[in-house]
């Protein structure tokens, strides 16, 4: 146990067996923060893109928020973002594409998850020199009954504290635009968006010190 929240919610560290339940998570969180699920064909295809890896690769800062019915969310994030994903890459991806087809980049054809499995084969990896000065990097996501408790401040404060021990001067996280709930989470946790021209504007990208 790493911090309790009262009515059944605690926060720990996350272990192997959660995978299961971060790829639901992350599926039920998938759209801007709603639920996904009509939209996919393939369940756990988000969570091992976005989730399980940061329990596998750095699980020294992967945790998991439990409640009354079982893991209902997480939060997850890496001191030093250049490794993570070079390892990401390497050792996490590339397996996963010889189990996933490619659909190719004709956007049209896509259906269900292939613009989960377009991103496998060919992923949007994010980190230029404006987002270096915040080297860490998270995500955190809910399921609506965990929400409007406090979990998640508490728990993204428990985060920053350890990549801050981990020596990381600073964190960034990506946002999607249409999620306004997060966006205004995140400002009063003292995040800011950044800007720059290498950044892609699908995306809002937000970073604080620490």
């Amino acid at each position: 146990m790493v911090l309790e929240f009262g009515d059944g919610y605690r926060l720990r560290r996350a272990n192997s067996a959660d995978h299961a339940a971060f790829n639901l998570v992350c599926l039920r969180t998938g759209d801007s923060g709603k639920d996904a699920t009509a939209r996919e064909d393939d369940p756990d295809l988000l969570g091992l893109i976005y989730a399980t890896p940061y329990q596998v690769l750095a699980p020294d800062f992967a945790f998991a928020v439990e409640g009354p019915e079982g893991v209902s969310g997480y939060v997850l994030g890496t001191p030093d973002s250049a490794t993570f994903y070079q390892r990401y890459q390497r050792e996490w991806l590339t397996p996963l594409a010889t189990r996933v087809r490619d659909p190719g980049g004709d956007e049209s054809r896509w259906r269900g998850s292939d613009w989960a499995r377009r991103a496998i084969h060919h992923p949007e990896i994010v980190y230029p020199p404006v987002l270096q000065a915040y080297p860490a990097h998270g995500h955190i996501d809910l399921l609506e009954a965990a929400r409007g408790r406090g979990i998640g401040r508490a728990a993204l404060e428990h985060l920053m504290g350890r990549l801050r021990d981990a020596g990381a001067p600073g964190m960034h996280l990506q946002v999607s635009p249409k999620n306004r709930n997060a966006l205004r989470f995140y400002e009063k946790l003292g995040f800011g968006e950044v800007r720059g021209s290498e950044l892609p504007r699908h995306t809002v990208f937000m970073a604080r010190s620490l």
